[in-house]
């Protein structure tokens, strides 16, 4: 047995380290120790690192291991790992650090790091109960106020994630830890505060959990300036990094809503059946009581122009399939409807702040003024969205139903995450099973999507699954072509009929579209319920995670999935067996981010369909395909319905990024 070093990756994960030495029977992968090596090196060398790791190689282990002894040699260091899916973030925190910790040569402290929002405020919980009947709007609020204070008594963390019963978000609202009505060492609860208890935890910590919204969250309040959530890092590993282009997205741009105005109205003041309810009934002035009343008069205006404005505009950009009052459409000028809403927020504002003056208790004044803060806050945001203030960005409306959504993010993210996070932080590790479309330049396009320095290594690392055994995979050049979309639409009924009954369910469909999920499962529920099958739609309301439990409980199940099943969704065993993919899944070029993108790569002389929709509409279907194989004892096929894959000469991309296993071409295999 070959001599290790005390302080190697192999010296852990190797043939003859701790976890093979903990462990009766651990398999070392070579992939995984030529993974963690890169990683040491990188940390070490002080520069990035972009690792595709395929499924199976155990990539979880290959950078914590090497993280937690980099921070263990030295005391300076600290490491934040984050993640896009609560999955891999339940098994880092629950199953993966604690094995670590009971293996590594040295103790070390690991945090997850949540959202301020995410705890109670024992003083906002106090008052919640004192002002309850100002508060509160009826009796099912009260009740649920209730079990939070009996609750909160026990709790240990006092997470909102630690609860048992169904939450009213009205309530959480009222007594969450918000820093903009924190007394802080002031506060007559601070030593008993969970918030900043998980603060001391987060500090003394060396790794650091997160999630990918709460760490871009914390990029986007240091470049306004702000404090941010996260303590000094030099380290930073990105797992599930195919999604980190739109999660960046989504937090450098704007968002405002119809219902975040009402429902902060509502909370300052409330006149329903004659009683008052509210904050200001303890202490704001009718004054400011009746400026709520003109704010929510001017926001039903404001928001009912919008809407007036969007049916007005053309049908191209918005989903022909869906109705007028629902679908995006995007806004390439500034001020497309009168601003009636802004003055009165910041009117209402002064106010409060007028008012919050002459309170007599701190308590209360905080409330007040973390009030007319949120009141600012989104007259600003109103004002920046409506005039296009943040330069290079997309801005967008959408609507749902009664539901309005006025949107904005940054047409080309790299810039931003460059200089927010490559420029400032010595060494980010990203990495996921799904970074390379294939071919010598596969992390071409990752490299520029998300800023990464083009002088940084990128490894590719295969996986430890023998994909020829284990998997087949089914195309179909003969389907007709999806655009032709009601035949191509029953040639797929077909098709999944047949192989349901070929698996005996134990099969995944996975749709691009919520219409087309919908038709099928209408098409062949009945279907399904003769043939002994248990169908499970995403679109029946089961939230997804209940939805994989119900379908690894079921002997003979289908589930109908959309884009959150295509990744994150972890079924091992014979479970699943079939995962059949009904269309490519290209994004629809009218979504406004899509086709902005598109336009600033098409001006730049590239071609947006070859340079973004292909290789984006690539990654993710090697996510899709990744469904199917999660062990070395998981057998099945990946059935693709789409012809194009085959009939065009773009579907060489889609083929050549995928694993290498049997074939079958419309049901002959293909040597």
């Amino acid at each position: 047995m070959p001599t290790i070093l005390p302080m190697s990756s192999a010296s852990i994960l190797g043939p003859g380290g701790a976890i093979a030495r903990k462990l009766a029977n651990y398999e070392p992968r070579p992939q995984q120790l030529e993974m963690a090596d890169a990683v040491a090196g990188a940390m070490a060398g002080r520069h990035h690192l972009m690792v595709e790791a395929g499924t199976g190689v155990g990539k979880s282990f290959a950078y914590l291991v090497p993280a937690i002894q980099h921070v263990l040699a030295d005391a300076e260091s600290r490491v934040v790992v984050s993640t896009h899916t609560i999955g891999l973030q339940e098994q880092l925190v629950q199953k993966d650090i604690p094995f670590l910790q009971s293996v590594m040569p040295e103790p070390f402290d690991a945090a997850l790091v949540k959202g301020r929002g995410n705890y109670i405020s024992l003083r906002r919980l106090r008052v919640a109960n004192q002002k309850s009947g100002n508060l509160l709007e009826n009796h099912y609020q009260q009740d649920n106020l209730n079990l939070v204070s009996r609750w909160a008594r026990g709790t240990k963390d006092g997470s909102r994630s630690d609860l048992d019963f169904r939450l009213d978000y009205a309530v959480w609202d009222l007594v969450e830890s918000d820093s903009g009505n924190c007394l802080g060492r002031k506060c007559a609860d601070y030593s008993d505060c969970f918030y900043f208890k998980a603060r001391a935890r987060m500090q003394k910590a060396k790794v650091l959990i997160v999630n990918h919204a709460l760490f871009f969250c914390d990029l986007a309040m240091r470049r306004s300036g702000e404090f941010g959530i996260l303590p000094r890092y030099n380290v930073a590993i990105l797992d599930e990094a195919h999604t980190l282009e739109d999660v960046a997205a989504e937090h450098l741009g704007l968002q405002v809503t119809r219902g975040q105005v009402e429902y902060l109205m509502n909370r300052l003041y409330s006149d329903r059946h004659n009683e008052g309810r509210g904050l200001l009934t303890g202490g704001g002035s009718n004054e400011a009581m009746q400026q709520v009343i003109v704010v929510r008069d001017a926001a039903d205006a404001f928001f009912q122009s919008i809407r007036d404005w969007f049916q007005e505009q053309p049908r191209k950009g918005r989903d022909e399939e869906s109705p007028a009052a629902v679908g995006s459409m995007r806004v390439r000028q500034p001020d497309i409807v009168a601003d009636v809403l802004t003055d009165e927020l910041k009117k209402l504002a002064v106010l409060i702040t007028r008012d919050a003056e002459s309170l007599h208790t701190e308590e209360l004044q905080i409330e007040f003024t973390s009030a007319a803060n949120r009141c600012k806050a989104l007259a600003a945001t109103t004002a920046d969205w409506l005039g296009q203030k943040l330069a290079e960005q997309v801005y967008w409306i959408d609507l749902s139903g009664k539901r309005t959504t006025l949107a904005s993010a940054p047409i080309d993210v790299a810039p931003l995450v460059r200089e927010l996070l490559f420029d400032k932080v010595p060494s980010v590790i990203v990495t996921s099973a799904t970074l390379s479309i294939g071919g010598h330049n596969g992390f071409e396009y990752f490299q520029k999507r998300l800023g990464f320095p083009e002088d940084d290594p990128a490894i590719q690392l295969g996986s430890s699954f023998d994909y020829r055994r284990q998997a087949e995979l089914h195309l179909f050049p003969s389907m007709p072509d999806p655009r032709d979309t009601a035949a191509f639409e029953r040639a797929c009924l077909v098709k999944i009929r047949d192989f349901a009954l070929l698996t005996g369910g134990r099969t995944f469909v996975l749709f691009t579209s919520n219409q087309a999920m919908s038709r099928a499962a209408n098409q062949l529920r009945q279907w399904f319920q003769e043939n002994g099958i248990r169908l499970l739609c995403q679109n029946d309301g089961m939230p997804p995670a209940r939805m994989v439990e119900e379908f690894k409980k079921s002997a003979k199940a289908v589930l109908f999935g959309v884009s959150s099943f295509w990744q994150g969704v972890d079924v091992q065993g014979d479970a699943l067996r079939n995962v059949i993919i009904t269309r490519l899944p290209f994004s629809p070029p009218t979504r406004p981010v899509v086709e902005a993108r598109a336009e600033a790569i098409d001006k730049q002389g590239g071609q947006s369909f070859f340079d973004y929709q292909v290789p984006q509409a690539v990654i993710r279907l090697k996510q899709g395909f990744g469904r199917l194989i999660r062990t070395k004892q998981d057998t099945g096929m990946v059935v693709i319905l789409d012809p194009r894959v085959s009939t065009k000469a773009y579907g060489r991309s889609f083929l050549d990024a995928l694993p290498e296993c049997r074939r079958f071409v419309d049901g002959v295999e293909v040597k």
